[in-house]
């Protein structure tokens, strides 16, 4: 199943009516008690962790399918939905929109003193929200300004973050969903689903193809301080007029810029970007330097580090030692379950009708009316 979609999420400037949330909350309670009753909290955590079935979910509850609220209100609705209810189900979420999100930290911990976790596993959650958090603001550069973060996990050690930013300027947002499961490297290919419109041109330096530029940003930072600013002046002298093929001497060492094409130079980050007046960068690197990180993770994991930071290294990588990186979209897939007209792959039958039936069978073990089950199977047949 391919874990990445594209769905158009308009940005939504109003409130959710106050008796659909509660509807929301309701319906939550007794699904997630279904799931729990029948597959145990892991299996929750991971079908969060999908952006179909999340979505689904969303629907099936009552919001609209294409609006950037589904993420929003279906977290906090889940949240209450659980509320005093955490031990019961095993199931702890922390976080939401806006400033509650910079209290994910504190609320794990709260939860895992509440559990008597051990400590290292504490801090291993706090850490995985906080990278989640990092990776989809800095290593992936797309115009989506994050503004949610919700960290889900289970009883059993189990997590899933579901986040969202906002591009205002088109109006739309995009939602990243990681599974722990899935997790093998938290800067090489995390996701587990991104959904949204795409962009022409995204820097992605959580791709498979920029571990080249990765490793050359690691290598450029473990090197002396003095060394690495003599390759960021030679940006700042040169990123206004990079349509060139230059090609600049430097000592025995020759190094040239890239040829760029012409479509692809218009949209290069390096033409708009402007490193002559960035003190702040310097003292960055500085301290970035000091730190000699063993490896790329733990160099984006250092305080400070933020998007400038590692377009920066990935800048020179690319410009004067030639490792590009990606600028593919990664959120540039069909729905998980493929499209009707085949493109960009076959309607995937058999997960598509899992998806279904999955929750049909939950719906048909609510305690809600007949009606009630009619109409939310109605919604789930037209997802």
């Amino acid at each position: 199943m391919i874990n990445r979609g594209i769905a158009t999420f308009g940005l939504d400037y109003g409130k959710c009516p106050k008796w659909l949330f509660e509807r929301m909350v309701n319906l939550s309670r007794q699904m997630i008690y279904v799931m729990n009753e029948e597959y145990g909290p892991d299996t929750f955590i991971e079908r969060i962790a999908d952006p179909g079935w999340f979505q689904s979910l969303g629907t099936v509850l009552a919001f609209d399918w294409n609006a950037s609220g589904l993420t929003t209100i279906l977290t906090a609705a889940l949240k209450e939905a659980i509320k005093g209810h955490q031990r019961e189900f095993g199931i702890f979420i922390c976080g939401g929109k806006g400033k509650t999100s910079k209290q994910t930290p504190e609320e794990i911990i709260r939860w895992g003193d509440y559990l008597s976790l051990p400590e290292p596993s504490v801090n291993n959650l706090v850490y995985n929200s906080k990278m989640a958090a990092k990776v989809d603001s800095a290593l992936v550069q797309d115009g989506f300004q994050l503004y949610h973060h919700t960290f889900f996990f289970s009883k059993n050690g189990h997590w899933a973050v579901v986040q969202q930013g906002m591009n205002t300027e088109k109006g739309s947002a995009r939602r990243y969903h990681w599974y722990s499961k899935k997790v093998t490297d938290l800067v090489n290919e995390p996701h587990s689903g991104i959904t949204s419109p795409t962009n022409d041109i995204t820097l992605n330096l959580s791709a498979e193809a920029s571990d080249k530029t990765r490793d050359i940003s690691t290598g450029l930072v473990q090197g002396n301080y003095f060394g690495l600013m003599k390759d960021i002046k030679i940006l700042r002298r040169h990123s206004s007029d990079l349509s060139q093929s230059l090609a600049i001497q430097n000592g025995q060492q020759r190094l040239a810029f890239l040829n760029l094409e012409t479509k692809e130079f218009k949209t290069h980050p390096v033409v708009s970007e402007d490193f002559s007046k960035s003190k702040y960068l310097d003292k960055i690197l500085y301290k970035v330097t000091e730190a000699n990180p063993q490896n790329y993770e733990k160099l984006v994991a250092l305080p400070g580090v933020g998007p400038k930071t590692v377009r920066a290294l990935s800048l020179v990588s690319e410009v004067i030692y030639g490792a590009k990186p990606s600028y593919e979209d990664p959120a540039r897939y069909s729905f998980a379950h493929g499209g009707k007209d085949a493109t960009p792959y076959p309607v995937d039958k058999k997960t598509y009708d899992s998806t279904i039936l999955f929750f049909s069978r939950l719906i048909q073990r609510l305690r809600i009316s007949a009606s009630e089950k009619r109409l939310m199977e109605t919604r789930l047949n037209q997802i």
